[in-house]
Formats: C-alpha cells, sequence, structure tokens
C-alpha cells in the first residue's frame, strides 16, 4: 500500500482483468484519492479497510479496466441522443419518412426535423427522383428537415432547409462539398462533405439558446458513455463551444469522462474556428479532464460518395469517362508541413484516411518528417479500412496509430453501400487488424458515435473483432475473416491501446497502482461466455477516479459492505 494507511475504497471478491501484463488477473483493488493503490487477492488487501473504508463486495463479477473510446463525437452524440429524431440505418426511404412524420406532428410550425441515421440508399433514391425531396417536404409538413447519413459526412435536407441555406437550383457546389441533384438539375437536397456544413450553420442559427442545448448534449453524452463503462474517450473534432461546456460541467463535479480533444486544422462540418487559433482557443479550456493535445486532420471522405481516396479506381458505373480514384485533399508538400508544424505546437495528430492512398500520404508524410526531427507526437490515422500491404509495417515503425472502428465494418448497411463502389478485392482485404496487432503496430478501437449505431456499444465493436460478423445472425457473410483477433486482443483495443494513443497510457486503461481507479463491472466474464453473446453484455457499474458514475437499474449490482 502507498499513501495512507487505509484506503478510501476496497473492492473485493471479484474476477479482475487489469490489462497489467505484471499482473493480469485479481481479485481486489484498493484506492485512495481516486487513484488505485493496490491490487491483489482478498487475502492481502482485506485486511486494510478502515473506518472510514467503502467496501465493495464484487461478488464474484467481472471487471474490467474503465473502457477508452478512441474516436467519438460527443456532441453530435449528445445532442442525437437528447433532442434529435431516431432513424435505424436500415429504415428504406419510406421508413425514414414516416418517422420524420410521426416527429414532426407535435413540433412548431417553425421547427426544425433535426436527426439520423440515415443510409446510403435513401440518399440515392433522393438524387435519383425530383419526386423524393417534395416527399419529405410532406411528411415534415413544410418545416425544414436536416438528417444526418451513416458516415456523418453528408445530409439530406428538406425545400425549407435549402431555402434556409439560401441554395437553389442555380446555386454552385461549395469549396470541398457538392449539392446532389435530380436528372432534370433540381437539387435534392443531398448535401456531400462540405456542403453539410451548410445545413449545421443553418439549422445552428436557428436554436434559440446554444449554450444551454450544447450543455445539454454533453450531459447526455457523458451519461451514455458511462453506462456502457467508457471513462475516457478521444473526441475525434472538437469545437470551442463543447470544450465550454465539458468545463462546466468538471467545475461543478459532473464530468466523469476523461475526454482528449481534436481540433480540425481546416474547416470541417461544424467548425467554423479552425487551425491555429483553435488550438489556441481549446488549450485555454485545458484541465484536468479536458486535454487539447490533437489536431483533426482530414485527407478523404468516405467510399459511399467515391471520396475515399483509393490506389485502384472504383467499380466503373458506366457514367465516368476515365477512372475513378477519390481525391486527396492535401498536396504532400502540405501533408508533410503540416506534421512538422505538430512537432512545433508539440501536439498530436488524428489523420481521416479511409483509403489505401491516403493512408500511404500520411505514412509517408511522417516518415519525411520523423527522418528529419526524430520521435515526436503521436499520430493516428483514423478509419484504417483499406491499408496496401507494404504499408502495414510502416505503422509499428514509424510509431503510427490505426484507429480502427469495428462497429463499420461487420456486414450490413454500410459494407452494403460500400460494395457497389469498391472492387471485390479490396473489400476483401478490408480492415487488416490482425496484420495490424501482429506487426507490433498500436490498433485502438472506437465508436465513431454517432456514426452508423445510435450508441457507442463497445460490446458490439468488441465481439464483431473477433467474430468479423454482423452480431444479428440473420445477417449472412463475414468480412475478411482471416483477420479476426481473441477476445483479449479485442479487450486491448477497448482499454489500454487507446488510452496510449491518446496520451493517457500512464493513468488509463489498466487496472495497477498509480493509474486512475476506472472501472467497469459487467454481468458476465467475456472470457467464458460464447463469443457470439459478448454484444449482450451490461455494465452494472462504472467508477470513474473511484466513484461511482453509473449503476445499472434493476440488475444485482455490487454491493457496499459492513
Amino acid at each position: 500500500m502507498t499513501g495512507t494507511a487505509h484506503p478510501d475504497t476496497l473492492f473485493l471478491g471479484g474476477r479482475i482483468w487489469t490489462q497489467d501484463p505484471d499482473r493480469p488477473w485479481a481479485q481486489a483493488l484498493a484506492a485512495t484519492g481516486g487513484r488505485i493503490t493496490a491490487v491483489g487477492d482478498d487475502a492481502d488487501l482485506g485486511g486494510t479497510a478502515g473506518p472510514a473504508t467503502r467496501v465493495v463486495d464484487l461478488g464474484g463479477r467481472f471487471v474490467v479496466p474503465g473502457l477508452v473510446d478512441g474516436h467519438i463525437h460527443l456532441n453530435l452524440g449528445g445532442s442525437q441522443s437528447r433532442w434529435e429524431l431516431p432513424v435505424s440505418p436500415d429504415a428504406d426511404l419510406d421508413g425514414v419518412l414516416a418517422a420524420v412524420r410521426d416527429w414532426a406532428r407535435d413540433l412548431p410550425q417553425d421547427a426544425w426535423v433535426v436527426g439520423g441515421i440515415v443510409n446510403s440508399g435513401v440518399l440515392a433514391a433522393a438524387d435519383a427522383d425530383a419526386s423524393v425531396v417534395a416527399r419529405l417536404d410532406e411528411a415534415a409538413g413544410g418545416r425544414p428537415v436536416l438528417l444526418r447519413d451513416v458516415s456523418m459526412h453528408n445530409r439530406w435536407v428538406s425545400t425549407a432547409a435549402l431555402q434556409a441555406m439560401g441554395l437553389d437550383r442555380t446555386s454552385a457546389d461549395p469549396e470541398g462539398g457538392h449539392l446532389g441533384r435530380t436528372p432534370d438539375g433540381s437539387l435534392s437536397g443531398v448535401l456531400e462533405e462540405m456542403a453539410s456544413a451548410l445545413a449545421e450553420e443553418a439549422f445552428a442559427r436557428a436554436v434559440p439558446d446554444p449554450a444551454a442545448r450544447t450543455l445539454g448534449s454533453l450531459e447526455e453524452a457523458v451519461r451514455v458513455a458511462n453506462s456502457f463503462g467508457i471513462t475516457s474517450v478521444q473526441d475525434a473534432a472538437t469545437t470551442p463551444a463543447p470544450v465550454e461546456a465539458l468545463r462546466t460541467l468538471e467545475d461543478e463535479g459532473r464530468l466523469t469522462l476523461r475526454v482528449v480533444t481534436s481540433a480540425p486544422v481546416r474547416p470541417f462540418l461544424e467548425a467554423s474556428v479552425v487551425g491555429d487559433e483553435l488550438v489556441a482557443e481549446l488549450r485555454r479550456h485545458r484541465s484536468e479532464l479536458v486535454r487539447p493535445d490533437f489536431v483533426k486532420v482530414v485527407l478523404d471522405g468516405v467510399p459511399m460518395t467515391r471520396t475515399t481516396a483509393l490506389l485502384a479506381p472504383y467499380r466503373c458505373h458506366h457514367h465516368h469517362d476515365e477512372p475513378e480514384y477519390g481525391e486527396l485533399y492535401w498536396q504532400q508538400d502540405e501533408l508533410v508541413e503540416q506534421v512538422a508544424h505538430c512537432y512545433d505546437l508539440g501536439i498530436g495528430a488524428k489523420f481521416h484516411a479511409t483509403g489505401d492512398a491516403s493512408v500511404r500520404a500520411v505514412l509517408d508524410a511522417v516518415e519525411t518528417v520523423r527522418a528529419e526531427r526524430g520521435p515526436g507526437p503521436r499520430f493516428q490515422i483514423a478509419h484504417t479500412e483499406y491499408v496496401d500491404p507494404a504499408d502495414l509495417p510502416r505503422f509499428a515503425a514509424l510509431g503510427v496509430v490505426a484507429d480502427a472502428s469495428p462497429y463499420i465494418w461487420y456486414p450490413g448497411v454500410v459494407q452494403d453501400a460500400v460494395a457497389g463502389e469498391i472492387t471485390e478485392e479490396l473489400l476483401a482485404a478490408s480492415w487488416p487488424v490482425r496484420d495490424l496487432v501482429e506487426s507490433g503496430a498500436v490498433v485502438a478501437a472506437g465508436s465513431d458515435w454517432p456514426c452508423v449505431l445510435p450508441t457507442p456499444d463497445p460490446w458490439t465493436g468488441l465481439q464483431t473483432l473477433v467474430t468479423r460478423r454482423n452480431v444479428d445472425p440473420a445477417v449472412p457473410g463475414t468480412l475478411n475473416p482471416g483477420q479476426a483477433v481473441d477476445v483479449a486482443t479485442a479487450l486491448t483495443a477497448f482499454t489500454s491501446a487507446p488510452a496510449e494513443a491518446a496520451g493517457l497510457g500512464e493513468e488509463a486503461g489498466r487496472l495497477r497502482p498509480g493509474f486512475s481507479a476506472d472501472l467497469a463491472v459487467l454481468d458476465r466474464n467475456l472470457f467464458e461466455v460464447p463469443v457470439e453473446e459478448i454484444h449482450r453484455t451490461v455494465v452494472l457499474q462504472t467508477w470513474f477516479r473511484g466513484e461511482l458514475a453509473h449503476e445499472e437499474v434493476g440488475e444485482r449490482v455490487p454491493q457496499e459492505v459492513g
């Protein structure tokens, strides 16, 4: 024991997976001042309780370190969960329109209908037929509508929303974006990439109290994250308002989540202030729990809209004269300059690079700067969907993290949309997680919430890492099954690996003396249940810095004794 003679809190009788290579399993933990002071067996620690020690009987429950979500959008996710229309990504056009109609029925006439998630097929239907946006207008009763797609890079809006954005059929595409058009040249309401920012800005102007909405969204995001055992996150694209809300929660003692932020360096959807100005603004809010330690660099788009940058061409759709490879948003010299600037700022970078061409561009830039300046900031490549085999060993060699999103890759609506655009060979080789792990790379999992799924549920993602299948047995098929990993590796991807990737490797992601007392108590032992049942896992309790942050109502939960 270190510190005081008696711990503040003593956890006994557990089956604790510590993720500490020096002691992988334990029965008991002691914590004081929010930090773990001892890890051992009941016989070792049971006698250390003092008169004021809180003793928690884990009752044989399985315990893991507090999970770390390496890629999340807190404000968007919390906003969707608390305020917005929920739409299943499996819903077809009729299902989306029915959901909009039901939601809009009791809204004021000037209120916006905002929500998601809609799949790519719905957006394609809107582009193909001018009557589809008219059906959206009718369903919403003429109200402005803003629906986000599964990638969160694209939007579908109504005619009233287009008018609020100041757009009509004569409008040109904004820089970095595209306005969808029907065959007759009219606007379909589909907005790709930076065109989506116009819709978000128009909606933001209509919010009567933006600060209150943002605070409520962050409260909800923290609650949802804690309910899944998540105690640390890396927000993937951060702006000042959410950081101010997080600091308010922290100052009021209500922030039960450690947040590493990522400041966009160029205009990006809801980010109006970017680059060094944004970095300086976020650094002004730095605190114990809010860490503005990364920038966000977007190199390409998403495969569903053929904006992912690839080394080999997309499938031919017989309406393009030349092969399509996607487009890199950065010149290579610009990218090298940005990497070097991270060294100057002493700040890491999360690179959105969804294609093998964009992945290579990042690795080339990092290699150039590392060769000149040596080891330096942490760099992550988000959504390592497609990696050329020659580039796989470069992640470990260059100290670049593979930021994976297991919610995206299993068979379902997202992969169906992707399969229609890229070659069978590329799809079959996608998400090379096992190869990356075996090469020595750090593979960090993140939910990308609210993309794809309505929650940041780690257990669905964890199961998928192991099975490479949809958790719904009715959905057939596997995706590159040779890249499956075991349960321990998958758990590592949700605990110590994303902690290390985000610069939290000395305080989160493991249960060992000196680390934060962050832990999740589960209703099942993930190493003993059939792997197909992992997605059903329930978090009975989440503890953050030695304090209870979440407790599942109605379940048999660990009890305080004595």
